[in-house]
């Protein structure tokens, strides 16, 4: 059995599981169930970020000192910067992993909604609707049946709006975070725009770099939302909810 069919068969018993409650919309409710799970499982690697982060932030002085002491030598800067980072036993790239582990989670739902059969047989999870929208379809086919204000593009403007809050949500975050932690609401680790990379001298990339690029990263969230298929637009809107109250707690 694919390693699809065996996900397959997990959401239709959560859906089973949970249809007494959520009746047509289980499947749905099943994908945000999903989508906690994975959350709760990469949650410990989000917490080491948010150590990493404050260690980082705590370094700034000696990085600071270290740039004006190697400024003409590139090369000795980077090797100095990696050699605190050791030091201190604090990785550049902590704050990558969260996001980089839920990506196989998303493209197995994108991949499980956009096939029409699972292991030979006729994909049965695409007849299932969160209301009145089927999960398999995207806003295009929801404004081509009925329209940005019919039964299927309101579920649509309900995601945006969500999508749009949180994102409100998380701006206001960030314009009142320290300077000295500006990364800390940079990306999404749940869709495009997850957290920044480091730079040449193994440093996360400064606030000027991170306030020009966070304005667009709510923008690729709505983008995602509304060009993937219904159920990986779920998993995108639980995510990246979650995301932001992760991040009011972890970053405080």
């Amino acid at each position: 059995m694919s390693v699809l069919a065996v996900f397959a068969t997990l959401v239709e018993q959560l859906a089973d599981l949970l249809q007494p409650l959520f009746h047509a919309s289980a499947a749905a409710a099943a994908i945000v169930l999903f989508t906690a799970l994975v959350r709760l499982l990469v949650h410990p690697l989000s917490r080491a970020a948010a150590r990493g982060q404050k260690a980082r932030a705590a370094l700034q002085p000696q990085v600071a000192e270290l740039r004006e002491r190697h400024a003409g030598d590139p090369e000795k800067l980077q090797r100095a910067v990696l050699d605190l980072h050791a030091r201190e036993q604090v990785s550049p790239l902590s704050g990558c992993l969260p996001g980089l582990l839920q990506l196989p989670a998303f493209f197995l739902l994108y991949h499980l909604f956009s096939s029409t059969t699972v292991g030979g047989q006729t994909n049965s999870l695409l007849t299932h609707r969160l209301l009145t929208a089927p999960l398999g379809d995207r806003w295009a086919d929801a404004l081509a049946h009925g329209g940005a204000f019919g039964t299927a593009g309101l579920v649509y403007a309900g995601l945006f709006a969500v999508v749009a809050v949180v994102a409100g949500f998380g701006s206001v975050r960030t314009k009142r975070a320290p300077a000295a932690a500006p990364t800390a609401a940079a990306g999404s680790p749940s869709a495009p725009g997850g957290p920044a990379l480091p730079d040449a001298a193994g440093q996360m990339p400064g606030p000027g770099a991170v306030q020009r690029v966070a304005p667009f990263l709510p923008f690729l969230t709505l983008v995602t939302v509304a060009v993937v298929p219904l159920a990986a637009a779920l998993y995108v809107v639980t995510s990246t909810t979650w995301t932001a109250v992760e991040r009011a707690v972890l970053y405080r």
